[in-house]
């Protein structure tokens, strides 16, 4: 079997765990299986060399950025294969672009376009382990690229799909995908199995087990993951194509994001086509806009409400105020989160999102905002109502039995 393997931060978070990591990549070897594992950078590397560049500039190149963020990724691929070949195993350490891993040219949040395996196959041919440098790739104007946060998920996935891989194994500090996070419900339960949809609605809505992107892709081309703990031998739970046995299930799980913010535009020009230039331009910065609530128009005016990424809060204000008085004034809560409800059952079953609203009314937490699709409901409370909610609805769906 070909295996990919992917190790997180903190799975690589110090030399001990490097040398954990090896003995269990060589484990996988001995078994008889041809393996690619791909690295993250270690634990606190990223942001660590991310305030050395803000040292000196508050708005530093992105070009410049990515070559010094590739570093910490390239500096665990070497370790690793450094600590395999001294346990007498056949190792190789790469960089994206020794990988073959092409991209386009948005620097820091690129996209993978293709992969030339010849140099991965001739190493796998020959016996090595093969150590990729994740979260990084090049582009056609041959400058170091890299994918964004979480972006050594998406490598694996990426290189899995190229080469045809068994399995691909992603490995981080939790054994697996659970119905909600157990420091907010301790009697969350891990999951045996969740289909891609249901992932890529958790990983984009605030689950930190996988990277949406690399969810999407694994759906796209076919490739199974699995999500595992570097720390223990538990099984884990297989990402995979939706079955009749998911769809059973009513609710996969609830998931909770605080990095959110609320940005309400007050006497809005009611004019055809100002909403379309508001949000392209938010789209031209690469921002991601979530819910979106326009009120009736009243006196030529409307309002307009939607969320962002509190990281993107800087962004979002001087975009908007390149509108000048097409816009009365502009308020910005960042007190607030997003509870979402997960689940397949949903296309087959009535009633989730009114048990949703009855139980946060029952706990008298207010809804400040909904937003639904055929797998989800997504809800804005106060920050400080947003655990207790997650609470409220992993009770009354009964996540825990």
């Amino acid at each position: 079997m070909l295996i990919v393997q992917k190790y997180g931060g903190t799975s690589v978070g110090g030399l001990d765990r490097i040398e954990s990591v090896a003995k269990r990549v060589a484990k996988t070897k001995f078994k008889g299986n041809s393996v690619v594992v791909v690295v993250s950078a270690m634990s606190g590397e990223t942001n660590k060399l991310t305030e050395y560049a803000r040292h000196f500039s508050k708005n530093p190149s992105k070009r410049e950025m990515d070559i010094l963020l590739s570093s910490g990724e390239r500096v665990t691929a070497s370790l690793l294969a450094i600590a395999l070949q001294e346990m007498g195993v056949g190792a190789i350490a790469m960089t994206g672009r020794q990988a073959g891993i092409q991209t386009n040219s948005a620097h820091t949040y690129a996209r993978i376009e293709s992969i030339n395996t010849d140099a991965m196959k001739r190493e796998l041919d020959e016996g090595n382990i093969i150590i990729v440098a994740g979260f990084q790739g090049i582009n056609k104007e041959d400058r170091v690229t890299t994918l964004g946060r979480g972006g050594s998920d998406l490598s694996a996935v990426a290189i899995a799909a190229a080469l045809g891989a068994d399995a691909c194994e992603i490995y981080s500090d939790v054994d697996g995908v659970y119905t909600t996070d157990p420091r907010v419900e301790p009697r969350a339960k891990k999951l045996d199995f969740i289909s891609y949809e249901e992932m890529l609605e958790l990983s984009s809505l605030g689950a930190k087990v996988l990277q949406s992107r690399s969810v999407e892709l694994a759906k796209k081309m076919g490739v199974k993951i699995v999500a595992k703990s570097s720390f223990s031998d538990n099984e884990g739970t297989i990402i995979s194509e939706e079955s009749d046995e998911m769809e059973e299930v009513l609710v996969s799980g609830i998931a909770l994001d605080k990095n959110q913010a609320r940005v309400s535009l007050r006497e809005v020009s009611d004019r055809p086509g100002v909403a379309a230039e508001i949000f392209t331009m938010l789209a031209k910065e690469q921002i991601n806009v979530d819910m979106i609530i326009q009120n009736a128009s009243t006196d030529g005016t409307t309002n307009l409400g939607f969320t962002v990424p509190q990281s993107e809060m800087e962004h979002v204000e001087r975009v908007i105020g390149q509108f000048g008085e097409d816009i009365g004034s502009v308020d910005f809560d960042e007190n607030i989160c997003k509870v979402s409800v997960v689940g397949v059952g949903m296309k087959s079953h009535s009633g989730v999102a009114a048990s949703a609203f009855s139980a946060l009314a029952d706990a008298n937490i207010n809804i400040q905002m909904i937003s639904t699709s055929e797998i989800k409901v997504s809800v804005i409370v106060d920050e400080k109502f947003g655990e207790l909610a997650v609470r409220v609805l992993h009770e009354i769906y009964q996540l825990d039995k």
